[in-house]
């Protein structure tokens, strides 16, 4: 299918509205990148794209380096993205632009991480936290880039780019994804997940493309640590080859992938971004499989009162320092003996943090996040966004520190 024409790029009406940025971004002569080119390379400079190399997917701590980080679901969906973009004839630049930045904001240790931090900030009355719209937060407020003169400056990406970031909501069950054509308020008209879908063709590409690159990804990690067996493997398979359509010899990543990217393809249009059936329904039924057998298990609830106790324990450890008037001061002076954890969080508040008579390090010329002087809740959002930006060994790490002597 050919979706050229509404490939986001010169001559698209909603152009110039997807390349808008909040703060026009420094020059360089000779730049030969496009904006959405540009924002690419901004996002893969992040400090939160490295980290999410060391950011659970699905399993959890483990000692096994073939097993899926949160840094190579980003890159699966980006090539999953990309091949279908490609083929649409859609913009591709953008395209991946919008899957590398896609989970930047993701909490640490994946989806239970991620209702902790809803649990703690709905707690101290923050808005709930949801993944999607913190990677927005992330790439809007939090990341920062150094210029030319080593000034430091907010990613400030294109609307297009936001917008793909928040609306990825790959949980959502849909056979078609069509973008919608009004601008909105990204930060305050986007209320819940999936609430909108996004602005572009290539946007929808991205949301497609994060539901199909963990399907059977998490099915091979699953079964080489034996959580699920071949048998059930095997009986999955004959229960998705019933319905029809595409047959599976095997359900691995290589065949799933190519199965459901070929349907893409094949069934996308003017309509919007789409499956068949039988596709939307493997899909479905792949869905269920792996949320009663690798999801929801046992071992997995487990876990999450384990990564409760670390992220309750980092969070009201730092909240108990703002109740000293020399809030600051006892920080600097415990940095030794929690040198990892405090030292971090101090250099996170000198980027983002105001604080009453203490003028700003200059160099930093991104935005104020956390106004200490008039926003009694800087504190909670402070801790909350430094909780979210950690890796899962760093967590453990800070949490170890807690508990040497």
């Amino acid at each position: 299918m050919d979706l050229s024409q509404y490939a986001m790029v010169e001559g698209n009406p909603k152009y110039q509205q997807a390349i808008k940025r909040e703060r026009a971004l420094y020059t360089r002569a000779y730049d030969i990148r496009t904006p959405f080119g540009r924002d690419y390379t901004r996002l893969l400079f992040s400090q939160g794209y490295r980290r999410l190399k060391n950011k659970t997917q699905v399993f959890f701590a483990i000692d096994d380096d073939h097993v899926c980080t949160r840094l190579e679901h980003v890159n699966l969906v980006a090539s999953i993205a990309n091949t279908i973009a490609h083929q649409l004839k859609l913009n591709t630049e953008l395209t991946n632009a919008i899957a590398a930045g896609h989970d930047i904001g993701h909490a640490p240790f994946g989806h239970g991480g991620e209702r902790i931090l809803r649990e703690i900030s709905e707690k101290y009355g923050l808005e709930p936290f949801w993944h999607e719209r913190n990677s927005l937060h992330f790439v809007d407020d939090i990341e920062v880039l150094e210029d030319d003169y080593h000034h430091f400056y907010n990613l400030d990406l294109t609307y297009a780019i936001r917008d793909g970031i928040i609306a990825h909501c790959g949980e959502m069950q849909q056979e078609i994804i069509r973008p919608r054509d009004e601008v909105i308020d990204l930060k305050h008209d986007f209320l819940r997940p999936g609430m909108y879908e996004p602005f572009s063709y290539e946007g929808c590409v991205v949301k497609m493309s994060d539901k199909i690159a963990y399907l059977a990804r998490d099915i091979e990690d699953a079964l080489r640590l034996h959580i699920i067996t071949e048998q059930e493997v095997n009986s999955l398979r004959d229960e998705l080859n019933a319905l029809g359509g595409y047959q599976f010899n095997a359900i691995n990543n290589g065949s799933i992938v190519n199965c459901f990217i070929q349907d893409v393809i094949h069934h996308s249009s003017e309509l919007g971004i789409g499956l068949s059936k039988e596709a939307f329904m493997k899909m479905r039924i792949m869905m269920k499989f792996n949320y009663q057998h690798i999801y929801e298990i046992k071992r997995v609830d487990i876990h999450n009162n384990y990564v409760k106790l670390i992220m309750n324990s980092i969070f009201e450890f730092l909240y108990d320092y703002y109740q000293s008037p020399s809030f600051l001061e006892d920080l600097k002076r415990d940095q030794n003996q929690y040198h990892a954890l405090i030292t971090h969080y101090l250099s996170h508040l000198e980027k983002h943090a105001k604080f009453k008579d203490q003028p700003r390090n200059p160099l930093y010329e991104n935005k104020v996040i956390y106004d200490f002087e008039n926003d009694p809740q800087a504190i909670t959002k402070s801790i909350l966004d430094y909780l979210a930006g950690m890796t899962d060994t760093f967590l453990i790490k800070s949490f170890n520190e807690l508990l040497s002597f």
